[in-house]
């Protein structure tokens, strides 16, 4: 994880990799490079196996991310728009694929394609000063890069249809009623709560966590048979691993299982 990167920051706390998005000065906002160089570190995230957990966070104490910047919207072909938006879809497809856990740490403002960024992730912590929304209406756009996908599935339809048409923004506490963001804390203890869940995320079992993740993410996108033979198999397939063998020892000696991802 040495290679240097234009817009982002990386950070290791033992097996969990944080991800900073570092353009504050554009509120976090997205252009072709930072979608470039977050895709090439969750490929790095996906195949470094002392990496367990992943947070992305934005820069600063003012915004997870504003979104795409629209600097560049005045220069966009209908084309380039349409590839500006499958190449978002593709990234954040890989978060919500990603065999291990990832939090959305919501430092501020996460509207746009920001929040369709923390809406593929696994887990949502918002500082209590966050706005979480999809403005996009106000544009004249609609979301591009999942929003009117993931959205629904999270808050429901009409939830997201009001936030969608309506162009609202939510304060983290109302973000919380309708379950968009898991939990909201204080900033000054946003890293701490984050680190706490990451680090018991990472303390997991990794080949079952990841069948858990999978199966909850695509298992619901499917009929509800075709849903059950999904998690029949992924359950049947931790029964091949030593991590079970761990668990069930560990369970039986009452300890702390040691697991090994194996």
């Amino acid at each position: 994880m040495s290679k240097a990167y234009e817009t982002i920051k990386l950070e290791r706390e033992k097996n969990v990799l944080w991800i900073i998005l570092n353009r504050p000065h554009r509120l976090n906002a997205f252009n072709d490079v930072l979608m470039e160089e977050l895709a090439d570190v969750l490929n790095t995230a996906e195949n470094d196996q002392s990496i367990r957990c992943v947070v992305i966070t934005g820069e600063g104490d003012r915004a997870f991310s504003a979104g795409a910047d629209v600097t560049m919207f005045p220069k966009a072909t209908p084309v380039k728009a349409e590839e500006f938006s499958r190449k978002g879809q593709k990234v954040f497809s890989k978060i919500e694929e990603l065999p291990k856990p990832v939090i959305a740490s919501i430092n501020g403002f996460a509207l746009g394609g920001g929040l369709e960024l923390a809406l593929a992730c696994d887990f949502r912590i918002a500082a209590e000063h966050a706005e979480l929304g999809s403005p996009e209406i106000n544009l004249g756009l609609i979301p591009g890069w999942g929003g009117t996908q993931r959205l629904v599935r999270i808050v429901g339809l009409a939830k997201a249809k009001e936030m969608v048409m309506l162009g609202i923004r939510l304060k983290a506490d109302e973000a919380l009623k309708i379950g968009l963001v898991h939990k909201v804390v204080h900033y000054d203890k946003l890293r701490e709560e984050t680190s706490a869940l990451a680090q018991k995320l990472s303390e997991g079992p990794p080949i079952a966590m990841k069948y858990a993740k999978h199966a909850l993410n695509f298992g619901t996108q499917v009929p509800l048979e075709a849903g059950l033979r999904l998690e029949a198999s992924l359950m049947g397939l931790t029964f091949s691993t030593e991590d079970l063998k761990e668990g069930v020892e560990a369970f039986m000696s009452r300890r702390k299982p040691d697991f090994k991802g194996k």
